[in-house]
C-alpha cells in the first residue's frame, strides 16, 4: 500500500498493534498526500523510498538502537556512539554505500546522528577546501579508510568565534623546513573541539602563521597529536576530555595544549597561501578564503543537525496534543484535545511553519553553496561576500528560532516535556549548542550587517560611479521602488504573499538605512569608525534579522509558486507561509507601526488574518508532522510516538530506568537507619 505507515511504527509492543482512537481520527479524511508532501522534502520519491530502505537496515541491526540512551552515564553514551559509528561502517562496506552518500546521510538520521567521529568529516571537508591537490591525494584517502582520525582545533579557552584573535602560533622556521606549532598562553589551549578528548589521532589547528618575522594572520596546520601504535599522547601534547557538558555526552570535546610541535612545512594548507621553504610567503587567493571550510560546515549543519531538532519537536508536540485530553471547551462535553484550544495552536503552529520555511530556505542555500563554491575553488571570488553573509546570517537566524522553537514545543508538552523520555529535553539542549558552535549567534548576525551596510552604502553612490556595482541577490530590494503605506484593506489582504513580502522588504530597508544613518551620525559627531560602530551595534542587529526575516518569507512563498502542479499542497503549505509572514509582523509590530507603514487598524486586520488561520492548520496539523516521516526509533520519544499510545509507553520506559531495576542504594546506608531512629523516639 502506497504511503502505508508501516515503516514509522515500533511494532514491538502489544499496543503498538493498534491505533490510539485520538490520532486516528486526525489522519481519518485527508485534505492533500502526505506521502507526495514527503516526497517533496525528501527531493523526490526515490529518495523517499531510498532512506526508509536504509532506515530499516538500520533499525534490524540491535547495536544501532537508541532505546537506552535515556539511562546512560557520559562514557556509556560515548562508547555508544562509536560503536554505532563503527557498526555503520562495517554496513556501508559490505553493502557498498559510498563515502558522502545518500545512503550513509539516512543512516545518520535514523540514529539522530548520534554517532562518534563527527567532527573527523569537518576536518576532511577542511582539507577538501584548502588544501593543495597534492594535500588532498596524500590526506584525503587516509580519512576516508580512517586510518588517520582527525579533528578541527580551532576554538580555544579564550577565543572562538572572533578568529583573529586566536594565540596558537604556528612559527616557521627556513632552517629545518618545519613549523613550530605552541600554545603561549592558558587561552590558547584548544578547547571544546569534538573528537579531540579520546579518539583522534591527528588535528586540523587552526593557528597564527608567524614567517620572516611577520604574523601573517590565521592558517590551518595538520598536527599529529596520538601516536598511530597505542593512541598515547606524542610528544609535546598534553590532551584530554573537557568534562560534563549540557549535551552531546556522546562527543568527546576535548583540549590540546601544544609545547613547541614540530611539523613539516607541508603540513599546511596551501591551496590559497604558501610559505616557501626560504620562508618567503605567498598569497593565491583572497583573506577571506581561509573562512571557505567554515561556510560548508555551516550550511551543512542547517539541515542535517539544526531543522531535524525543530521538526522532530513539532511531531512529538502536535502528536501528543491530540492525545492529551484536558480541561472542556463546553461543560457538557468531553474533555478536550489540548491541540483544540486556540492557544495551543498559537504555541505549536508557528514552530511548525518555522519547520517548513526553514526547510526551503535551507535547500535555497545549500544550492547557492553548490553554484558558488566550484567558482571559489577555481579561483573566482565573486559571490564569496554574498554568500559568506547569507550562511553567517541564516545559520544564526535558524539556530535562534530552532531553539525558540523546540523550548515552546517542549513547555506545550506540559510536565511531561520535562521528562528525557518524552524526547523533548534532549532535541532542545542539543539545538542550544548550535547558537554557538559554528559561529556565535550575535557575531555572525554583525557580520551579515557589515555585508548589508555595504550593499546599502553601494545604492547610494552616483549612477555613473567606477566603484557602483550590481547589487547581489539577495539585497536587491534595497533598490526597489519605495511603498510608504501598506495598501491592505481588508483581513483578506494580509494572506496575499506580495503584500506581506514588501512589507518585509519595507521594515528592511528602513531598518538599514536607519542603522547606516546612525553610524554616519556618529562619525560626523566625531567619533571614531571603531566607537561608532560598537555604539550602534544593537541597531545593526535589529536591522539584519529584519533582512533575514525577509529573505526567509521570499524563499517560502517562491518555493510555492513552484507548487502549482501539486494544489493541495500548495494550499496547505500557503497557510504556513501565510502564519510565518504573518507571526513574525505581530511579533515585530513596532517596526511596521513605526513610520506608519501599517495603521492601527490594519495591525488589527493582520491578527485577525493570522488567527483564522489556526483553525484551517489546525485541521492538517498531525498529517503535517507526519510528512517529516520520522520513524518511532528515530523520534526515541514516549510520547511522540506514531500509534499516539503516549500513556501506555511513557510507564513502560519509566518502569526500565536503573533507578527502578538497581535496587535503592540509599536505603540501608541512609533512609532505614533515619525511620528506625525516629520509631524508637516513638
Amino acid at each position: 500500500m502506497v504511503g502505508s505507515p508501516v515503516h514509522r511504527v515500533s511494532a514491538e509492543d502489544a499496543w503498538s498493534r493498534s491505533m490510539h482512537p485520538d490520532i486516528e481520527s486526525e489522519r481519518h479524511s485527508q485534505s492533500f498526500n502526505v506521502e507526495e508532501l514527503t516526497n517533496i522534502l525528501d527531493g523526490g520519491a526515490q529518495n523517499t523510498a531510498l532512506r526508509r530502505k536504509v532506515e530499516s537496515i538500520i533499525h534490524s541491526e540491535p547495536e544501532l538502537s537508541l532505546k537506552d540512551n535515556y539511562f546512560m552515564t557520559q562514557n556509556e553514551r560515548y562508547e555508544a556512539a562509536i560503536k554505532k559509528k563503527f557498526h555503520i561502517l562495517m554496513l556501508a562496506q559490505r553493502l557498498g554505500w559510498s563515502e558522502g552518500s545518500h545512503e550513509l546521510q539516512y543512516a545518520s538520521r535514523s540514529v539522530s546522528g548520534d554517532l562518534g567521529f563527527a567532527i573527523h568529516h569537518i576536518f576532511q571537508k577542511t582539507i577538501r577546501s584548502l588544501g593543495s591537490e597534492e594535500q588532498i591525494a596524500k590526506w584525503d584517502p587516509l580519512c576516508s579508510k580512517f586510518q588517520i582520525l582527525g579533528t578541527y582545533a580551532q576554538t580555544e579557552m579564550g577565543h572562538g568565534t572572533y578568529l583573529q584573535g586566536l594565540e596558537t602560533e604556528a612559527t616557521y622556521d627556513a632552517a629545518s623546513q618545519e613549523f613550530v606549532v605552541h600554545s603561549p598562553t592558558m587561552t590558547a589551549i584548544k578547547w571544546w573541539p569534538g573528537d579531540l578528548g579520546r579518539s583522534a589521532t591527528h588535528a586540523l589547528v587552526q593557528a597564527q602563521l608567524i614567517c620572516s618575522g611577520a604574523r601573517q594572520g590565521m592558517h590551518a596546520f595538520i598536527v599529529p597529536i596520538r601516536s598511530l601504535d597505542d593512541h598515547s599522547p606524542l610528544p609535546g601534547i598534553t590532551i584530554g576530555d573537557i568534562g560534563p557538558k549540557m549535551d552531546f555526552d556522546h562527543t568527546d570535546n576535548g583540549f590540546l595544549k601544544l609545547d613547541h610541535v614540530r611539523i613539516p612545512r607541508e603540513n599546511m594548507l596551501n591551496r590559497f597561501t604558501q610559505v616557501l621553504p626560504d620562508g618567503t610567503y605567498v598569497k593565491l587567493g583572497v583573506p577571506k578564503s581561509n573562512y571557505l571550510s567554515m561556510v560548508a560546515v555551516r550550511v551543512d549543519m542547517l539541515l542535517g543537525e539544526v531543522l531535524p531538532l525543530l521538526q522532530k519537536a513539532c511531531t512529538i508536540a502536535v502528536r501528543y496534543a491530540v492525545v492529551r485530553r484536558q480541561s472542556r471547551l463546553r461543560p457538557s462535553d468531553p474533555e478536550a484535545k489540548v491541540l483544540d484550544y486556540q492557544t495551543q495552536q498559537q504555541k505549536l503552529f508557528p514552530p511548525l511553519a518555522m519547520a517548513y520555511a526553514f526547510h526551503f530556505v535551507a535547500n535555497n542555500l545549500l544550492e547557492f553553496f553548490r553554484h558558488s563554491y566550484s567558482s571559489i575553488l577555481d579561483g573566482d571570488f565573486a559571490l564569496l561576500p554574498e554568500l559568506h553573509a547569507l550562511s553567517a546570517g541564516l545559520k544564526a537566524m535558524l539556530s535562534d528560532f530552532c531553539t525558540q522553537g523546540v523550548e515552546q514545543c517542549r513547555r506545550a508538552c506540559g510536565g511531561h516535556g520535562y521528562s528525557k523520555l518524552s524526547g523533548l529535553p534532549s532535541l532542545l539542549t542539543r539545538v542550544t549548542a548550535s547558537c554557538t558552535y559554528e559561529g556565535e549567534n550575535t557575531v555572525l548576525y554583525l557580520q551579515t550587517a557589515r555585508f548589508l551596510i555595504k550593499s546599502y552604502l553601494n545604492t547610494q553612490k552616483s549612477p555613473g560611479s567606477a566603484s557602483k556595482g550590481s547589487l547581489p541577490q539577495s539585497v536587491a530590494y534595497l533598490t526597489a521602488p519605495e511603498v510608504a503605506r501598506c495598501p491592505a484593506q481588508t483581513a483578506a489582504d494580509f494572506l496575499h504573499p506580495e503584500l506581506y513580502t514588501k512589507a518585509w522588504a519595507h521594515v528592511a530597508v528602513r531598518l538599514i538605512k536607519d542603522s547606516v544613518h546612525h553610524l554616519q551620525t556618529l562619525r560626523q559627531a566625531g567619533a571614531d569608525e571603531h566607537d561608532a560602530w560598537n555604539q550602534t551595534t544593537v541597531i545593526h542587529v535589529q536591522a539584519t534579522k529584519a533582512h533575514l526575516y525577509y529573505v526567509t518569507v521570499k524563499i517560502f512563498t517562491e518555493a510555492l509558486e513552484k507548487l502549482e502542479s501539486q494544489p493541495a499542497i500548495q494550499q496547505v503549505l500557503k497557510r504556513l507561509c501565510d502564519l510565518y509572514a504573518l507571526h513574525g509582523i505581530l511579533t515585530n509590530a513596532g517596526d511596521f507601526l513605526h513610520d506608519g507603514f501599517l495603521s492601527g487598524a490594519q495591525t488589527h486586520m493582520a491578527r485577525k488574518a493570522y488567527l483564522d488561520l489556526l483553525p484551517l492548520i489546525r485541521k492538517d496539523a498531525i498529517l503535517l508532522t507526519d510528512a517529516f516521516d520520522f520513524t518511532d526509533q528515530c523520534l526515541n520519544s514516549a510520547l511522540g510516538c506514531y500509534d499516539g499510545h503516549a500513556y501506555e509507553r511513557l510507564f513502560q520506559w519509566a518502569q526500565k530506568s536503573p533507578t527502578n531495576t538497581e535496587g535503592n542504594p540509599a536505603y540501608e546506608k541512609y533512609i532505614r537507619p533515619l525511620l528506625q531512629g525516629r520509631r524508637a523516639r516513638l
